[in-house]
């Protein structure tokens, strides 16, 4: 597969609103494991080899461990989740399938479950952030160095 264009020279401008985001989104309070997830998953969905190689390494950096992060495709048939990381996941691909899931009320209970309202709210931009990011590097061809 061949790389297209390096979306960071084309357009500097577009790139630093992402980048800025995405320091907001870090600042948000939530667990940087539990985002590691969050951004790992979404990436298996979206098929970008990018992402899931950058959010594997940096999730290992923030002391993920690897038989987790192996789990996290199949994260409903393991033991290794906690409720909050559970509904974490649940609406991760509830939002990052949206157009099929359409966010299905039983995925919205866990996460109300598990999370204040602010931390939906966060946890969703989170979400829609990271997808926007696989989009660009899906349809850049961006690969793992």
């Amino acid at each position: 597969m061949d790389k297209r264009i390096d979306p960071y020279s084309s357009s500097k401008e577009a790139m630093e609103a992402m980048l800025s985001l995405e320091k907001s989104i870090s600042r948000l309070g939530l667990e940087p494991e539990l985002l590691e997830l969050v951004k790992l998953r979404a990436s298996q969905i979206n098929g970008c080899a990018y992402c899931v190689d950058l959010h594997t390494r940096e999730a290992r950096q923030a002391g993920e461990t690897e038989r987790r992060l192996y789990a996290v495709p199949v994260w409903r048939e393991t033991p290794f989740f906690t409720e909050r990381e559970r509904a974490a996941l649940a609406w991760t691909e509830a939002i990052t399938l949206v157009a099929e899931t359409r966010a299905p009320d039983a995925d919205y209970a866990l996460l109300a479950a598990s999370f204040s309202q602010k931390e939906m709210t966060n946890l969703t931009l989170a979400i829609v952030a990271i997808n926007g990011w696989n989009r660009i590097a899906v349809g850049f061809r961006m690969m793992p160095t």
